[in-house]
């Protein structure tokens, strides 16, 4: 199809081309804004968890960030693979092909699978892992109890974020946003009793808490699966159909796009793990005062993640359509747009910063002063990349509607490895500015990273170029 025929199923698309970016607005906003709250409501839960928790203490909030830190390096491996199934459900979304989506969405729940059996008994080592890396026995001793009850949130995990990329790629993102707020206020109340032993449960602290995110994310699973069996219109994709039939063609393909996306989030996510493990160096008011503004930044940054997630969508309909043009516009359209949230948020955390501590540390006392304190003025320096934090990411996520993950993982480990690694130990050890040198070296490494992914999305539309889609349906 060309631009002039239709932009998605249904949509006509104007002649003119300001017409076109406003119907392309329209069309993103309408599939991003459930996807972006759905984010939002997923790192409210984690957030939750970390207030209640922060009533034990900073060495307890320290400990907390030190669990995240093992679980996310090996849960971003996963969530990339689980990611392809978007791209590809899309593109034959686009194609008008069904039985791809359905396929798409098969190879990524086998996926999750494979994967997360192993990966799960990993997180059983983690006062090992971090004991190596070099942090305290105490601070290791509590991560790992966290670890205890988080390690088998994995598949279930994955599976929801491959049911939602499916939800998303045939245009119906919402049952993913219900769930998600049904799952906060349940997330909070079996945190809140598993952590201080309320309502007649056992009181296990950071194993309660983690007990807790592992019960609501297989809840979460559980309705996911039931809404795209059972309700229209996903129902007629029968997505559990021929669930055991083997499809190694595109499981292939799932991997040669998923695994790039995994080493992506793998680099990103791991400096910003390293950069925990330098604030441990430093002291545990550096870690919790760095644990708590990433946090901040974590939940500003969940808006253009979902954009991100739209612009995969909205690209790959354009690419199951054959509509070259339809792909540039629907990823600057999504560019444009996370810039429009990520400057406005910016300014809200700038003139905010002294009070969000509070959220974390309950009420600012002479103990945790100098934590909240180092919290705010992290956040001042952490500004200069909060913008440039949502463009790499709608930007990557448009690249992936393309299929385009190869370049981008090399982009990521020259940006956050050779780069901002570099940088935030430079700064922060070599040359003494501690726990502000290795946020400069985070800000450098994003904002190299947006601008080279910004001009590889510029390069690959501007010269109308096409991935391969998969093969005939079976």
């Amino acid at each position: 199809m060309t631009l002039e025929t239709t932009l998605a199923a249904g949509v006509p698309v104007p002649a003119n081309t300001a017409s076109r970016w406003r119907t392309e607005l329209t069309e993103t906003v309408r599939l991003a804004w459930p996807i972006a709250l759905t984010q939002l409501g997923q790192i409210a839960m984690m957030t939750s968890d970390l207030a209640l928790l922060g009533r034990l203490g900073d060495h307890v909030v320290a400990a907390a960030a030190l669990g995240h830190t093992v679980l996310f390096v090996v849960f971003v491996l996963g969530m990339g693979l689980v990611s392809a199934v978007a791209p590809l459900a899309a593109q034959a979304f686009g194609a008008r092909d069904p039985r791809m989506v359905r396929r798409a969405l098969r190879v990524g729940l086998w996926a999750a699978t494979l994967l997360g059996i192993p990966l799960s008994l990993v997180q059983l080592y983690g006062r090992d892992i971090l004991l190596v890396l070099g942090q305290t026995e105490e601070a290791a001793t509590l991560a790992a109890r966290y670890l205890y009850g988080l390690a088998w949130c994995l598949i279930p995990s994955w599976w929801f974020i491959a049911l939602r990329g499916f939800m998303g790629a045939v245009n119906r993102p919402e049952p993913g946003l219900w769930i998600t707020l049904a799952a906060i206020p349940a997330n909070a109340a079996l945190a809140y009793a598993l952590i201080y032993g309320e309502f007649g449960l056992p009181r296990l602290d950071l194993l309660g808490a983690g007990i807790a995110t592992t019960i609501v994310n297989l809840g979460m699973c559980i309705a996911a699966i039931w809404v795209c069996y059972s309700l229209r219109p996903f129902r007629k994709y029968q997505v559990m159909g021929r669930f055991w039939r083997p499809d190694w063609p595109l499981f292939r393909k799932l991997l040669v796009i998923g695994s790039p996306i995994s080493g992506t989030f793998l680099l990103e996510y791991g400096v910003f793990a390293a950069a925990g493990l330098m604030m441990g160096w430093i002291s545990t008011t550096a870690l919790a005062a760095h644990q708590i503004a990433l946090q901040i930044a974590s939940i500003m940054f969940m808006v253009p993640f979902g954009i991100s997630m739209a612009a995969t969508v909205r690209v790959g309909h354009a690419v199951g359509r054959r509509d070259s043009a339809g792909t540039r516009t629907a990823g600057f359209v999504a560019i444009w747009l996370g810039v429009g949230f990520m400057f406005t948020m910016t300014l809200v955390v700038i003139a905010t910063r002294e009070m969000l501590p509070v959220v974390f540390l309950g009420s600012v006392t002479s103990e945790n002063g100098q934590t909240a304190a180092l919290a705010a003025t992290l956040m001042i320096v952490g500004a200069s990349f909060f913008i440039c934090d949502g463009v790499q990411s709608i930007a990557a996520g448009a690249l992936r509607g393309l299929n385009d993950t190869r370049i981008p993982l090399l982009f990521s480990f020259i940006c956050f490895w050779v780069i901002g690694f570099t940088a935030c130990y430079g700064l922060g050890f070599t040359l003494g500015y501690g726990a502000f040198g290795v946020w400069i070296g985070l800000s450098l490494s994003v904002i190299v990273y947006a601008a080279m992914l910004v001009t590889r999305f510029h390069i690959l539309t501007s010269r109308g170029y096409m991935p391969d889609v998969p093969g005939p349906a079976h």
